[in-house]
């Protein structure tokens, strides 16, 4: 019997994203969305996010982020296993106290940390295993944007407890793809900036972490930034990849594509990375293909087999440590405490 999924919001991420990542995927069924909004035919409108509590066996919670827990709160306390969109929760102690009560009641939760299947994260993954850099020692990853004027949304508001700014946003993917790529971190150099006229929250970051392994990584985005660099920069002891451009899914979601369409997360040859050293060889390394369908297959084995969930809470629990000492800590380096 397929898995029946209940949606609560059907903005950018639920509509682009979760809607037909979930349509796609043996084994599921969206069977209702809570929102206003008009949902695809075939699928329920629900009014309120408790409908979904009986007769469901998966919740989506792709809802503005100060939501993010008090449902997901609920939806435990009924039973019903949860997917919680990124940010996990506005603070630590949030997504802590979220975590144990899962925990105690056995309902599996993860978070949606689609990007760690974005096609150039997986090319940087396979790089490192090979050896084909050497010793890496420095990470550098940037994610930016050209949105001069902010847009009147939720993610502009201020107040911590609604989670918004780009450290939330964006930083979440890029610290998360760092951890799962050198471990823990044991420092981190912070400058959290308002840039645009009349922002009310974080719209520019730089982050250098330094990991318990060695490695250096430097991740930053801008909401400002007329030309973007590298996506990656990675440095090893006997050469670099440097990558521009963005994982093709979103794009191809957007433009109401999915898994299953023609050459879903192939990206085209001109944009593929260069390995190697400047003056002597480099060579185009073919990007592995993007696999965003990947979260929800797993989810299916995690409730049908028992399988681990895609995504580790606690991991989610490790990237908020990092925004969290980033926002509250005067701007410079910040000592993370240990565990």
């Amino acid at each position: 019997m397929s898995l029946r999924v209940g949606l609560i919001g059907y903005g950018t991420a639920g509509a682009f994203f979760h809607t037909p990542l979930i349509t796609a995927t043996p084994g599921m069924t969206l069977r209702s969305v809570v929102t206003s909004r008009e949902v695809p035919d075939g699928v329920r409108r629900l009014d309120r996010p408790d409908q979904l509590w009986e007769d469901h066996d998966l919740v989506v919670i792709a809802s503005p982020n100060r939501t993010h827990v008090p449902l997901a709160t609920e939806a435990v306390l009924a039973g019903v296993p949860v997917v919680v969109d990124k940010p996990f929760a506005p603070s630590v102690e949030e997504a802590r106290a979220l975590t144990s009560l899962a925990s105690s009641r056995d309902v599996p939760i993860t978070v949606f940390q689609n990007r760690r299947w974005d096609g150039d994260f997986l090319t940087v993954k396979e790089l490192i295993r090979s050896g084909a850099l050497g010793r890496v020692h420095r990470f550098e990853s940037h994610f930016d944007r050209w949105r001069p004027t902010p847009k009147d949304t939720w993610k502009e508001l201020p107040g911590r407890e609604e989670a918004g700014g780009v450290l939330f946003d964006l930083g979440a993917h890029l610290i998360d793809q760092a951890l799962q790529l050198f471990g823990p971190a044991r420092s981190v150099y912070a400058e959290v900036n308002k840039q645009r006229d009349g922002v009310q929250v974080d719209d520019d970051f730089f982050l250098a972490l330094t990991h318990e392994s060695g490695v250096l990584s430097h991740l930053a985005s801008s909401t400002l930034a007329a030309q973007p660099g590298p996506r990656f920069r990675v440095l090893g002891s006997s050469s670099a990849y440097v990558k521009y451009g963005l994982d093709v899914q979103e794009a191809a979601l957007r433009a109401g594509e999915g898994p299953g369409s023609p050459d879903w997360g192939v990206e085209p040859e001109e944009a593929w990375g260069l390995l190697g050293v400047a003056g002597e060889t480099t060579t185009p390394v073919e990007t592995k293909p993007g696999s965003y369908q990947y979260f929800y297959a797993a989810m299916v084995s995690a409730l049908r087999d028992g399988s681990p969930v895609p995504v580790a809470p606690e991991s989610a629990i490790a990237t908020l440590e990092i925004i969290e000492s980033a926002l509250d800590s005067p701007q410079g380096f910040v000592e993370l405490p240990e565990d």
